[in-house]
């Protein structure tokens, strides 16, 4: 296929946009395709690179099965124009272009062939989309940093919105210090959209200290399904249809969006020449600081693995159980008094007075439970009974009853029908006879 050349070359550097998701199935491929139809109908030069995976989900959408993708350009076997494809209103769509990440991997020489024609080939458009794959992988966080603006698309599904924090935390943790904007697809109106955006925009506040900017909604429809099934996006339709027409007024805020973000001095290939040039210049150092690294980072490295997939999962109780029964198990290995002291302060670190009353009592209970297993407590029996030191063996009283052969000759001698009491005063001298 021959692809026309834009009209004239760009003095200036793209605005750079990436559109992403935490997860699958929000409908992402299918609002980067329409916005970027919506801009080339409005006479704008956009280049659309479709980072999703190698299998060209873009292309496919608008009836169009690339020949050649980045991973042709990867192997030597053509030049990346020649992977470019032409779609309505002079879009263009780079298939593949995922496979820029190999990049890193090349040899510097030939990073820096493949990266330089990515250079020359962005700086003829005003817009440069790119489709990232959902999730956490390597390759779509580099693209959401390559890009001046991050767009995180979600659904009023909560899996949607849980993948979505688990993104912009991650993103966030990586040093990505600009505000990423939200938009809200599949919504049943304006109202459902504002709220779902609440519901993250407050959990991005309250656990990060960040700010969403709220790009808009998307609402679900018939046409926009059926467009996806037909090949034959929804930005082809009369801009009057309703369903073109929102994505009209989605560049409308996009555009007023990019005017309150400063321009980057560089565009996306100038960024992967970056990260390319770092890991070859740090492979070395790497290399050298696998021995040294210490029990406390490893340790500390381990905790925050640990910390993110407990936030990824938030109802997973058994995951949780699973988890802190091992940690005190190993805890329990070495049962000194640095152990001890670590319970005590993760038993006052308890925020006590959040438990409702029922589960104060069950927790004291066990406590309680685990005391006595421990020291357990003696019976009223054996805190009254004398102890066994306190106890004297029996003496004979001499004062009283004379010497011990005195006492036996005095037995023998009395009559039977003697009484006790008589013959004790007799013994001691002080009967009545």
């Amino acid at each position: 296929m021959t692809v026309r050349e834009p009209d004239k070359h760009n003095s200036n550097q793209p605005r750079t946009i990436a559109i992403t998701g935490g997860k699958g199935g929000v409908g992402k491929t299918s609002v980067a395709l329409n916005l970027a139809l919506t801009l080339a109908r409005q006479d704008k030069r956009v280049l659309l690179l479709d980072g999703d995976t190698d299998l060209a989900n873009v292309s496919i959408m608008v009836g169009l099965y690339p020949e050649k993708t980045m991973a042709n350009v990867i192997a030597g076997q053509c030049r990346l124009q020649d992977t470019l494809l032409e779609t309505d209103y002079g879009l263009h769509i780079v298939p593949g272009a995922s496979g820029v990440q190999e990049c890193m991997d090349m040899s510097p020489s030939d990073s820096l062939r493949i990266l330089r024609a990515l250079s020359q080939l962005e700086s003829q458009y005003d817009y440069v989309i790119t489709d990232t794959a959902a999730g956490l992988q390597a390759p779509s966080l580099h693209m959401i940093a390559a890009a001046e603006l991050a767009c995180i698309i979600v659904t009023p599904d909560p899996a949607s919105l849980t993948d979505a924090f688990s993104l912009i935390k991650v993103i966030r943790r990586r040093g990505y210090k600009r505000v990423p904007s939200v938009l809200v697809n599949m919504a049943q109106g304006a109202s459902q959209a504002r709220s779902v955006f609440q519901r993250l925009d407050s959990a991005a506040q309250r656990h990060l200290n960040l700010t969403l900017h709220y790009m808009g909604g998307i609402w679900r429809d018939e046409t926009l399904r059926q467009s996806v099934l037909n090949q034959k996006p929804v930005a082809l339709l009369p801009v009057a249809d309703p369903s073109c027409r929102q994505f009209h007024t989605l560049a409308d805020m996009l555009n007023v969006r990019l005017s309150q973000v400063p321009p980057r001095k560089t565009g996306i290939a100038a960024y992967w020449h970056h990260v390319s040039r770092q890991q070859v210049e740090n492979k070395p150092a790497q290399i050298r600081s696998v021995a040294p690294v210490s029990p406390r980072e490893r340790c500390l490295q381990a905790v925050g693995e640990l910390e993110d997939t407990l936030v990824q999962t938030p109802d997973n109780a058994m995951l949780r159980y699973e988890a802190f029964t091992r940690l005190f198990a190993l805890l329990g290995s070495t049962p000194d008094s640095d152990t001890i002291e670590i319970i005590q302060t993760g038993l006052g670190s308890l925020e006590w007075e959040k438990l409702s009353d029922e589960r104060k009592c069950h927790l004291a209970m066990h406590l309680r439970h685990l005391a006595d297993q421990i020291a357990p407590e003696q019976g009223p029996e054996a805190a009254t009974a004398p102890a066994e030191s306190e106890l004297t063996d029996a003496v004979y009283d001499r004062v009283s009853f004379g010497e011990q052969d005195r006492l036996v000759r005095a037995l023998r001698e009395q009559p039977a029908e003697i009484s006790l009491d008589q013959l004790l005063r007799s013994l001691a001298g002080n009967d009545d006879k």
